[in-house]
């Protein structure tokens, strides 16, 4: 048997030599995964002396091998929410809980009962936390991938929150909410083609369907998005959509010219990029 602690130092080892960035992080969420516990107690059951999981050093190499850390766990976590995620699903980044904030903060300035629409919604992350923490608001959802899908209708129905969501083409769908939605909120497909992605946990296991944006300068696919949600849209509504840290000027100035959007203002992350674009419906 191996005790905890050196299980745990040899897995940071392992995972920092396979240029996992994260290496401590992930190597006790893992041993937190295997022992059915959270990582606070993985940490105090190192110094109580524990013993290793027998699933753990399998777990350790296939992180090694960068199947996403959620993928194995299968679970992300989303603002206030833990999300159900796996293969044929985008896995929520930290970056687009701002887009999420976004349009929650833009939901709240809506009224009492805000119309709020999730294109390209993926595992649901979006909607699902703007219906968490804007209960008032009636939250639409649409995916196109299948497996995306599938995971966002489980996480739908984990979490209990009353959100519509659907199967279908953003830049089609909810043609009865013409005119009256709020907000719209969307994380497309941005990454321009030819252009890929570095990370192999991106590039091997984050389908395809969600990445990327359908033209070489990555636009094609959130402009015709955005185009949906200019229909969607009352006068005055708000479109939050996330981009690319090399976005930050183009999908702007796209919005722009396409007369449909004023008071056009792009926002930056946590870590300084780039990384969403609000506009108002004019």
């Amino acid at each position: 048997m191996t005790d905890l602690r050196a299980a745990v130092r040899a897995a940071t080892r392992r995972l920092a030599e396979a240029g996992v960035p994260s290496a401590e992080t992930d190597a006790v969420l893992l041993a937190a995964h295997a022992m059915g516990t959270s990582a606070a107690e993985v940490r105090k059951a190192m110094v109580l002396g524990a013993t290793a999981p027998a699933a753990y050093d399998s777990l350790v190499e296939e992180r090694a091998a960068r199947v996403p850390l959620q993928h194995l766990t299968g679970r992300a976590g989303f603002r206030r929410l833990e999300l159900r995620v796996g293969p044929g699903v985008f896995v929520p980044r930290p970056e687009t809980e701002l887009v999420a904030g976004l349009a929650i903060d833009a939901a709240r300035a809506a009224g009492e009962a805000p119309v709020v629409v999730d294109l390209c919604t993926g595992s649901g992350a979006i909607a699902l936390a703007v219906k968490d923490e804007v209960p008032a608001a009636h939250v639409y959802a649409v995916e196109l991938g299948e497996d995306a899908h599938a995971w966002a209708a489980q996480n739908t129905e984990a979490t209990g929150l009353d959100i519509t969501l659907v199967h279908g083409d953003a830049t089609t769908a909810f043609p009865e909410l013409d005119g009256t939605v709020d907000v719209v909120v969307s994380n497309p497909p941005y990454i321009p083609l030819g252009m890929v992605p570095i990370d192999p946990e991106v590039r091997d296991h984050d389908p395809e369907l969600a990445l990327y944006g359908g033209s070489d300068d990555g636009l094609a696919i959130p402009l015709a998005v955005a185009a949906r949600a200019a229909s969607l849209l009352k006068p005055g509504g708000v479109l939050v959509m996330e981009h690319a840290d090399t976005q930050g000027e183009s999908l702007p100035a796209a919005l722009a010219r396409a007369g449909a959007w004023r008071d056009i203002e792009d926002h930056e992350d946590l870590t300084a990029r780039p990384r969403a674009t609000v506009a108002v419906r004019a």
